[in-house]
């Protein structure tokens, strides 16, 4: 779907394209994508980048045409990964701003309600990469807070028993957390990048950079802490399955042993030799007194050395 905006103190959605307007492509159609390979003539190679899902964010100039990549984190429908994060690119030049995505992330729809509530403004091309780059920042923070919140259920779950399905929980938990810290250190490299570029001076508002970074870092160190708590957690349970998983095979070893103490008994008296019993009327009984007292004695010593 493409949908055009012009910016009017907060960016306001347009039939048609106009000069300087914003060309929003979400998913695009076959028609649509021959509409901005054709008709705007976009290079097929920037498409093609950013069409895939791994692409990395940079930035890379092609007759005229920049082309900056950013990473922007979006919910899935996948069960195995709840969360991830999508290539969003930027093409531009002169009075034409296209953004591309191929996954349904919710910064930009977000972003557009944002301006027009706050009545923001956009500066250039660059100033509008820089606010959206600030938005993906916020974006992950948000979804972190509700990684945070499925952390919390699943420790809270494996206090009362320690199932498969919630420790897989948490490693998806963990690999969407991967992705983050990836994806955040790419937008890291590439806002220092569009800081030092040459027209930094003249074109991008101190405040505005001000902001982007300070987001950016948050977000990182936010995502270093949860990885660093859901590592411990895991090498925590981790070693309580380890450690049950020890007194159980104590427990049953010593179980096994009380219970070879009658088999012991009953196979010496069984011989076909003479044992002074076998002419004996209780002779039975006597052994079955013996095997008690006899296992008795060894449950009474396990339980001292607390094998129990």
């Amino acid at each position: 779907m493409i949908t055009f905006y012009k910016n009017n103190n907060g960016l306001f959605q347009t039939e048609n394209s106009q000069n300087n307007c914003w060309i929003n492509a979400v998913c695009p159609t076959k028609e649509e994508t021959k509409y901005l390979l054709e008709e705007l003539q976009i290079p097929e190679a920037f498409y093609n980048d950013i069409e895939d899902i791994d692409e990395r964010p940079r930035i890379e100039t092609e007759n005229g045409w920049f082309l900056i990549i950013i990473r922007a984190p979006f919910k899935s429908n996948d069960e195995k990964l709840p969360f991830n994060t999508a290539p969003i690119g930027f093409i531009f030049k002169e009075n034409i701003f296209v953004s591309l995505c191929f996954s349904q992330v919710e910064i930009l729809s977000d972003f557009v309600l944002y301006s027009q509530r706050k009545k923001i403004g956009i500066m250039n091309h660059y100033d509008l990469v820089l606010k959206l780059l600030l938005s993906s920042s916020v974006w992950f923070q948000k979804y972190l807070k509700q990684i945070n919140q499925r952390i919390k259920q699943a420790e809270h779950n494996l206090e009362k028993s320690i199932k498969n399905e919630e420790l897989q929980a948490l490693l998806q938990i963990e690999k969407c957390l991967v992705f983050f810290i990836t994806s955040l250190k790419g937008n890291d490299n590439l806002f220092r990048r569009i800081k030092n570029l040459k027209v930094s001076v003249d074109t991008f508002d101190p405040d505005l950079l001000e902001d982007v970074e300070i987001e950016l870092r948050q977000a990182e160190e936010t995502t270093n802490v949860y990885s660093n708590i859901l590592t411990g957690m895991m090498d925590a349970y981790a070693s309580v399955i380890s450690n049950n998983l020890n007194i159980i095979m104590k427990r049953l070893t010593s179980i096994s042993i009380i219970l070879m103490i009658p088999t012991l008994v009953a196979s010496l008296y069984g011989m076909n030799v003479p044992n002074n019993l076998q002419e004996n009327s209780y002779g039975f009984m006597i052994i079955l007194l013996i095997s008690l007292i006899i296992s008795i004695l060894g449950v009474f010593l396990f339980k001292k050395k607390n094998m129990f």
